[in-house]
């Protein structure tokens, strides 16, 4: 399977091979989401099995691929990616993600499961920035938004058949989750198989090969005009929209069930829910508008953060029940179709040079986990009491991400990844 030789075309057409390799790209974000998810779904059962406190899940929770680890991943996979190619990175990540994984669904005591953890959180950190790099050059100009939704909706996907694997089998209570991590195992095994016949980006050896600066005058270029405006506004967005997904991303299941809102199983089908939304958004909104219009982009920023912030609002004027919680979830996750990671995800394509790509979303990216990982850290704690101090921070971190989002959104759409550049007096 080789690259397609013009990456460059000012289309909206998408050939087979770019949605092949979209897809085997988008698989990073399948294994992302589902790693987080089946943490926790298993979440409580590890709890009980492996007699952790209630710092013990906050502290799992922060290491892993929905937090810290993810975060040191990211750093050091975006910048490698932009270094050594996007190929030398995601060949051989997966095998180190399968590794952590068969020591989580292996685990017999915390410190076993506490190490596989982190290995997964750094493996899919280092996979993710360098794949939408990857999908972000290849794709046509007017044609970003699908192929980059495209891994949103693998995002989602990973989630929901975890969900049900784990809604399946929680009757076998432990082992059942061992078996939910082993089927991510599988997955990453036959994706990197699949992924070795992938071309290396053509876009990212065109650039290398006319780059003039250092390396470390690229990293210094990041860091100033244009390029570190991009850096703050990405990040900003992604930051503080990341800690309310994944919140509800890690969290719904053990805070419905510690709340006594509903069953385990009730909390599992509740976040599995979140995600099939998120899929249908993902495909009949997000990839079908986001390349149309400049305004059409905020409209949707606009619409989808407002929701977004009324989901978690429900929780500070209604009781923490089954019905307010199925009103927080579909709210929420349209809203984030339409103005969450998606949305981010294109902007960190098209914002940065080629050389700088896959540094500046892993910086973000991994700076936006970090965060979230200090945050995971007391979110067992704040909801062990009551919803109501948790859903006010959302509520107001959700409100950042969307007056930042809305009012200082760049217009790129329908425009060449060289163009922007030049337009931007960018290139490095």
């Amino acid at each position: 399977m080789t690259a397609p030789q013009d990456v460059r075309a000012d289309d909206h057409t998408i050939s087979r091979q770019q949605w092949k390799i979209s897809v085997l790209a988008a698989m990073a974000s399948y294994l992302d989401a589902g790693s987080i998810v089946a943490l926790g779904a298993g979440m409580s059962v590890f709890q009980a099995e492996l007699g952790l406190t209630s710092t013990g899940v906050g502290v799992l929770a922060a290491i892993g691929p929905n937090a810290i680890g993810c975060a040191i991943g990211a750093f050091i996979g975006g910048r490698l990616g932009d270094k050594l190619g996007r190929k030398r990175i995601y060949k051989w990540d997966l095998m180190v993600y399968a590794l952590g994984i068969l020591l989580v669904a292996g685990s017999f005591n915390a410190p076993m499961l506490f190490i596989g953890t982190f290995i997964v959180g750094v493996a899919v950190g280092a996979d993710v920035p360098t794949s939408l790099a990857l999908v972000g050059e290849l794709a046509p100009a007017k044609g970003r938004g699908r192929l980059i939704g495209l891994t949103q909706v693998a995002w989602n996907l990973g989630p929901v058949v975890v969900l049900l694997l784990a809604l399946v089998l929680t009757p076998m209570g432990i082992t059942g989750t061992r078996i939910v991590f082993l089927s991510l195992f599988v997955v990453a095994i036959v994706t990197w198989a699949l992924r070795q016949g992938i071309a290396e980006s053509a876009r990212w050896k065109s650039a290398v090969a006319s780059s003039k600066p250092s390396p470390v005058n690229q990293v210094k270029a990041l860091f100033s005009g244009q390029n570190l405006r991009a850096l703050v506004w990405t990040g900003t967005i992604y930051t503080f929209w990341g800690l309310a997904a994944g919140t509800a991303g890690i969290f719904t299941p053990y805070i419905v069930t510690t709340l006594d809102a509903g069953s385990q199983a009730a909390g599992v089908a509740l976040s599995c829910a979140s995600f099939v939304i998120g899929i249908l958004g993902t495909v009949f909104l997000f990839m079908r508008l986001n390349d149309q219009s400049y305004q059409r982009r905020r409209t949707m920023w606009a619409v989808g953060s407002l929701m977004q912030i009324v989901a978690y609002a429900l929780f500070l004027v209604l009781p923490f029940t089954v019905p307010t919680v199925i009103a927080n979830i579909v709210l929420f996750a349209l809203g984030a179709t339409i103005a969450g990671e998606a949305t981010y995800k294109v902007f960190s394509q098209e914002l940065f040079p080629t050389v700088l790509r896959g540094t500046a979303q892993g910086f973000t990216f991994g700076f936006a986990r970090v965060l979230l990982g200090v945050w995971s850290f007391f979110v067992p704690l704040l909801a062990s009491a009551s919803i109501g101090p948790v859903a006010a921070l959302l509520s107001a971190f959700l409100l950042v991400s969307g007056i930042v989002g809305f009012f200082f959104m760049p217009d790129t759409v329908g425009k060449s990844l060289e163009d922007i550049e030049k337009e931007r007096g960018v290139a490095v």
